[in-house]
């Protein structure tokens, strides 16, 4: 093995002599066939072997009138051993009769990563180039500098625990800096990248930590280094996903009796969306039955054990509420299954529960399914929500149905862990509130918000409160306030009142930020019951789709024809096309010119394929006033 001190007590140095064939599970050399001067060996490694680079020399004896000679061969290259997910002795081993499994969770290069909300969720493609230019020996490398035990690196659990770390920056100089900010100088704005490719090669090249990342680019690399190390992986998006930052398992949102959020109060957060990893493997630490998808996160969000890693959790045990169960149990279960729980805080300080939502938090578990096996049991409401057919909804291995008697239990299961007592009384309600909007509105176009209320009693019913929309970040913070109105309803028995709010594009574009959110938000007060309405939802603005017709590639140069339709009413500026694809060893970068409000962008680039099979080319356009804006298209390159 290639490491400090390579020693045969350790299982890092072996010396083999030629034997039978017949060895299972362990060392073993023998002689495949031999004719005139060639001679072909088979060698065999153990399972449990130690991953990485090792040395191979052979020693050939030649007897002669009792004298031995000896000649040394040394291959120049070094061999790498991964983990083997087809060898069924591994600890990754992932049974594939079909080979589509594994075809998907190790040998595809390209994938999907799904963003925008639980109303409207999009594909954002994503080059994982796992079996690009130096991306392995980047990995291993990182292994070194992270200064990771021999003995330790045929364990996948403790490797998947480490490369969640490994990934962010924020412990062990690793690969990527995170940035929430909006403000990206001195580096790449999250939102510009195409793949994992181009930070690996920048981050082996200048061992120093790339500039930006979010949530999802963290995982489009995890998903790389663990695919390049034979761990098979998926990313996982979470829409609607919880940050519990005390490890209540609840989240805890305060507001003043008019109804406004006191953000002093709110160390908790809830994101538009969340991305993860899952990695697939054996859990021999854990009870029997807790293997198989295990979760892991290399975004930077809370210490786990004084360093900012996640995982790997057992997705079963987060289904059946075992946070006990490690690693980090209780973080990962409050991202799919925390319940909100909404306070009033009086003038004195006391506080009152004055409702919660059981059903707010982890919806719309998504992953880009197996190639060549869409998802065909959506529902025409899942149509309506995403029409990409290759998103999978993992929903339920990470949670029961929601609000089924499973799902209630597993969520007792869990708060047996830590709670605050009293939280789940709830008292009478006689009107009902629903709020509505265009989930197809498009950035430029006027915001339209309907609320209606409902009044299902027999006497007449007071409604006082405070409807707020303005622009977020898709980690749920708030940024620019752009409408706020006072409600005072009466409603009559047995009727209802709908009322409609506008947003000019004028009053929201300049204050949009990463992924166009409109945050909305309500509390309303029944006056005679004191029955209240806390609702918050996000709207994701749609961006315009870029277009690419068919293209063929017979190993020889072909055009690809990229378009879009601006719907902004002022013009683009500073417009660039990132691409990735075939015959690329990382991203190339075209300047664009200028497009006109409400015109039309069009642009034609060469590409010219090194590999055959089927290849898929993901262009990405980028300009001052809207940023990714993605088209993917396959070619098959004979």
């Amino acid at each position: 093995f290639q490491g400090k001190c390579p020693l045969a007590s350790k299982g890092t140095r072996v010396e083999l002599i030629l034997s039978d064939k017949d060895v299972a599970n362990e060392w073993g050399a023998w002689i495949e066939s031999s004719k005139d001067a060639l001679t072909s060996l088979q060698i065999v490694t153990p399972p449990t072997l130690v991953i990485g680079k090792w040395k191979l020399k052979i020693d050939v004896i030649k007897r002669e009138d009792a004298k031995e000679t000896t000649y040394r061969y040394v291959h120049k290259d070094p061999i790498y051993i991964l983990f083997n997910p087809w060898c069924k002795d591994d600890s990754v081993y992932m049974n594939d009769e079909s080979g589509k499994l594994l075809g998907e969770y190790i040998l595809n290069e390209t994938g999907k990563i799904y963003v925008g909300n639980s109303r409207k969720i999009g594909p954002r493609m994503w080059v994982f180039g796992q079996f690009t230019g130096n991306v392995l020996d980047c990995v291993l490398s990182l292994l070194d500098q992270a200064g990771i035990k021999d003995q330790t690196r045929s364990n996948p659990v403790i490797m998947a625990r480490k490369l969640s770390a490994l990934v962010n920056s924020s412990d062990d100089n690793g690969v990527l800096t995170g940035n929430w900010s909006g403000n990206y100088t001195g580096g790449t704005s999250p939102l510009e990248w195409t793949g994992s490719t181009a930070i690996l090669e920048q981050y082996y090249r200048t061992k120093k930590p790339v500039r930006y990342g979010q949530c999802w680019v963290f995982s489009g690399v995890l998903t790389t280094v663990c695919r390049a190390l034979g761990i098979p992986a998926r990313t996982v998006t979470n829409f609607s996903s919880s940050h519990d930052s005390d490890g209540s398992i609840s989240i805890d949102k305060h507001f003043n009796t008019d109804g406004e959020p006191l953000e002093e109060y709110n160390c908790d957060s809830v994101w538009n969306f969340h991305v993860w990893n899952d990695v697939w493997m054996a859990r021999p630490d854990l009870p029997a039955g807790y293997g198989g998808w295990q979760a892991i996160d290399a975004t930077p969000q809370e210490a786990s054990d004084g360093v900012y890693c996640m995982g790997p959790m057992s997705l079963r045990a987060i289904r059946e509420g075992k946070v006990s169960l490690q690693y980090d149990g209780p973080f990962v279960f409050s991202e799919v299954n925390a319940d909100e729980v909404y306070w009033v805080v009086r003038e004195d300080g006391s506080a009152e529960k004055q409702g919660m939502n059981k059903y707010s938090i982890g919806k719309h578990i998504s992953t880009k399914c197996v190639t060549g096996a869409g998802n065909t049991t959506q529902s025409s409401r899942d149509e309506r929500l995403c029409s990409d057919i290759e998103r999978e909804d993992v929903t339920d291995q990470y949670k029961f149905k929601e609000g089924s008697e499973e799902e209630r239990a597993a969520v007792r299961e869990a708060n047996l862990h830590s709670t605050v007592e009293g939280i789940y009384k709830t008292g009478d309600e006689d009107v009902e509130f629903q709020i509505n909007y265009d989930v197809d509105t498009f950035v430029g176009e006027e915001i339209k918000v309907t609320l209606t209320a409902r009044n299902n009693s027999t006497d007449n019913r007071t409604v006082k409160g405070t409807l707020v929309i303005g622009t977020a970040y898709y980690t749920g913070v708030f940024h620019k306030e752009v409408l706020k109105e006072k409600l005072d309803v009466v409603l009559n028995p047995n009727k209802e009142k709908e009322l409609e709010f506008k947003v000019d594009a004028e009053k929201y574009l300049e204050h949009l930020v990463d992924h166009c959110m409109i945050t909305i938000s309500c509390v309303c007060v029944v006056q005679e019951t004191r029955q209240h309405l806390i609702d918050r939802d996000e709207l994701r603005l749609r961006k315009p789709t870029l277009t690419a017709p068919e293209s063929s590639g017979h190993g020889q140069s072909f055009k690809v024809d990229v378009s879009f339709e601006n719907k902004l009413p002022v013009p683009l500026t500073k417009c660039e096309l990132r691409v990735e694809g075939p015959g690329l060893q990382k991203p190339v970068i075209y300047r664009q010119p200028d497009v006109d409000a409400k015109g039309k962008f069009i642009a034609t680039f060469q590409m010219t394929p090194v590999k055959s099979g089927k290849r898929d080319v993901v262009v990405y356009f980028n300009s001052r006033q809207i940023s990714g804006v993605t088209a993917c298209h396959s070619v098959q390159v004979k």
